[in-house]
């Protein structure tokens, strides 16, 4: 997305991407989120998860919340470390060095760096949540889940965990961005975020995924 075929970071693309992202999501907070959301959202899905296309929306958002996310991409940088380790004869320095240089670290790095931004964007932001009020208001530096709406912590550690495995296994890049996209509009559907809430969630994701894969291809290479 924002990275050239060196390894280096296009800075003129992520900037125009930040910009293009900040005026769809203010154009959603001042206008189309109130418009957008009531033809996606499904009124009858949160809490109770009315009919089999609701109950399977509320099933991906579990499957891909961000603490699968990161505890399943923590448990397989953890096991391949282990891995390394015991058929090296107990070498932890070995295995320390395949860890950095493996997929399952690009990954879950991706994953944990998303994770943190929006669970301190969400707090700072303080932005109400679609089931709470028909119109969206915000309590900065509240932390209440129910005004925690942006960014999409979801679709911002989805799309950076699928945009990773995409990078890493480009035949499957069609794949992961369609599961990435269906996770994000699934948020929607659900009514737990507003449309603008997913796309700068999915910025964040594409972002960190990008900045980490060539952090740590820069790192790996010294």
């Amino acid at each position: 997305m924002f990275i050239r075929k060196d390894n280096t970071i296009i800075w003129s693309r992520v900037l125009f991407g930040a910009l293009i992202t900040a005026a769809l999501v203010l154009c959603g907070v001042f206008f189309w989120d109130v418009i957008l959301n009531p033809l996606i959202r499904n009124n009858t899905c949160w809490p109770a998860g009315d009919g089999r296309l609701c109950s399977l929306a509320l099933f991906v958002g579990k499957i891909f919340g961000p603490k699968v996310w990161l505890g399943a991409s923590l448990l397989s940088v953890l096991f391949f470390f282990v891995y390394k380790a015991i058929r090296n004869e107990f070498d932890f320095r070995y295995a320390f060095v395949k860890i950095k240089n493996s997929y399952v670290f690009y990954v879950f790095y991706s994953v944990f760096l998303a994770y943190i931004i929006t669970g301190c964007l969400k707090i700072l932001i303080g932005r109400s949540r679609p089931f709470v009020d028909a119109v969206p208001y915000f309590e900065p530096l509240n932390y209440t889940r129910y005004l925690q709406s942006m960014p999409s912590g979801h679709t911002a550690v989805s799309f950076a965990g699928l945009v990773m495995i995409g990078m890493l296994f480009p035949r499957v890049k069609w794949a992961t961005w369609s599961l990435a996209i269906l996770i994000a509009v699934s948020r929607i559907y659900v009514g737990v975020h507003w449309p603008s809430d997913v796309i700068f969630g999915a910025f964040i994701g594409m972002l960190c995924a990008d900045l980490v894969k060539v952090w740590l291809r820069k790192i790996n290479t010294k």
